[in-house]
């Protein structure tokens, strides 16, 4: 079982992932943000592997990240990868993506722990 801080950890991971799979935002957002984080930052090697991929893809069309993706992290050693349980709700709603936004800001913080609010 996960503790209330690891639980809240991965929730910004996974919040973190859907933002940047969403078609809410822009290519150039994504491929910013991907360079803002580090791979550490994301504990579980599956989230790692996600966030690799999808920064190694770059600025390319949400739709067409999401069509490549299980591919790509299938041949990285997870063959029951599944996109639409990892992002689950698969979908983000307009509503949702300010709260996306806010996870990725933090864990954006806990990326770079030495520098002053990047988030500001």
């Amino acid at each position: 079982m996960r503790s209330d801080e690891s639980n809240g950890r991965f929730e910004l991971q996974k919040n973190t992932l859907r933002l940047l799979c969403s078609v809410l935002i822009k290519s150039g957002t994504r491929v910013e943000i991907c360079r803002l984080l580090t791979p550490g930052v994301f504990q579980a090697p599956l989230e790692r592997v996600v966030f690799e991929e999808i920064r190694e893809l770059g600025a390319i069309d949400s739709r067409r990240l999401r069509e490549l993706l299980p591919s790509r992290v299938t041949n990285r050693g997870f063959p029951d990868f599944d996109l639409r349980h990892l992002l689950a709700p698969y979908e983000v709603s307009e509503k949702e993506i300010d709260q996306l936004f806010e996870s990725a800001l933090q864990l954006l913080d806990l990326s770079h722990p030495d520098e002053d609010h990047l988030a500001d």
